[in-house]
């Protein structure tokens, strides 16, 4: 028997977050094991009108492909890949991978390659040409990233994906509002007083229309406004490798220092060309049904009471300047079990252990957007 919730989130990604409209291509880009989920929006995509496109990747084949791959071949399937990618309007990306670091081993520098050579330059038409839109699918690799039963984690992730997206789209509004009024931002926790300037440059709301599961509001500091020292609390798998107890130090917008669990290696990361040691995107997470890091960015970013501070990449939407091969969305968590900390937008106080505490934010407290 098929699981009804299934359906109603292939409905959620065909007629909410990209709104299929008849005759557009749409590519489902699936990894691992998936086909449920990839056969329920095939036929949503067809009963919109569209046309479905699928390919469907296998991690443990692709980390053979990339630890001989070479320039040349990389160029050939950057070139297939932008052409196929350029006659699409949609973009559906269902990651359902078994092994977070299937590609922990792949040398750095083959992974530096396939990320400027064919990752890139594919982003590059996809995020501002298309409708997208990524998720996880639930299975027990991420169960047991979450500490939860597979049957928990399910129940979990079916709530987390189709709560009422549009109830949070509007309590958004205001946080926008405030936001691109501001310039200076300041940020506090445990080893971390951090500031910089958000000025002249938009905030975004994503309340499911980009990632699912969704719930943050995005902008860019001023590239090179950010002055300070952050540590993040929670750990951050990259290119298959996973990093914790991440601190940075800026001067003048660029990192100038970098420490992990592994410091030759993060440090080999922000090397990975001049745009990758200055940040791109800072966001305040508030998914009222997030609460706990999984080491899957795509839920640790959104988490009640967090923020994320992003080195690399900058979004077209929010513009500061930055560019690079590098996206790395870094967590920080100030609610009090995490250590506690507060944003200040120039000079007020606006959350404080992660919860809004001007009236015109309380909206936006998981309360009440449960």
């Amino acid at each position: 028997m098929k699981d009804p919730r299934i359906e109603q989130l292939a409905d959620v990604l065909v007629n909410y977050s990209t709104t299929v409209q008849p005759g557009e291509n749409v590519l489902i880009y699936a990894i691992g094991q998936v086909t449920d989920l990839v056969k329920a929006v095939i036929a949503k995509v067809y009963e919109a009108g569209g046309h479905p496109y699928v390919q469907l990747i296998d991690q443990t084949v692709q980390r053979e492909l990339l630890l001989n791959a070479n320039e040349t071949q990389l160029g050939v399937m950057r070139e297939a890949d932008v052409s196929f990618m350029k006659k699409m309007d949609c973009y559906i990306g269902i990651r359902g991978g078994d092994n977070i670091s299937e590609l922990a081993d792949v040398p750095g520098d083959k992974m530096q390659l396939y990320s400027k050579l064919l990752m890139r330059p594919v982003l590059d038409v996809r995020v501002p040409e298309t409708k997208w839109v990524v998720l996880r699918y639930p299975n027990s690799s991420m169960a047991q990233l979450a500490n939860m039963s597979t049957d928990a984690f399910e129940d979990f992730y079916f709530k987390v994906c189709t709560l009422d997206y549009g109830k949070m789209d509007s309590a958004m509004d205001s946080l926008v509002e405030l936001m691109e009024k501001t310039d200076k931002v300041r940020l506090t926790g445990p080893g971390t007083d951090l500031t910089f300037s958000i000025k002249g440059i938009p905030a975004i709301k994503c309340a499911g229309n980009a990632n699912i599961p969704d719930g943050e509001v995005f902008t860019a500091p001023v590239r090179d406004s950010v002055n300070g020292t952050i540590s993040y609390n929670t750990p951050s798998p990259y290119q298959g490798y996973t990093y914790d107890n991440i601190k940075l130090t800026f001067k003048d917008g660029k990192i100038i220092e970098a420490t992990a669990n592994d410091t030759a290696k993060i440090n080999e990361v922000f090397d990975t060309d001049e745009g990758a040691r200055y940040v791109g995107e800072f966001a305040i997470g508030v998914n009222p049904f997030i609460q706990n890091p999984m080491k899957d960015i795509l839920f640790d970013e959104k988490i009640d009471g967090s923020f994320h501070f992003t080195p690399g990449q900058a979004y077209d939407e929010a513009f500061n300047g930055n560019k690079s091969s590098v996206h790395w969305d870094l967590v920080m968590i100030q609610r009090p079990e995490w250590g506690g900390g507060e944003i200040w937008f120039d000079d007020r106080l606006i959350r404080k252990d992660g919860r809004f505490v001007v009236p015109e934010l309380e909206c936006l407290n998981p309360e009440n957007l449960k």
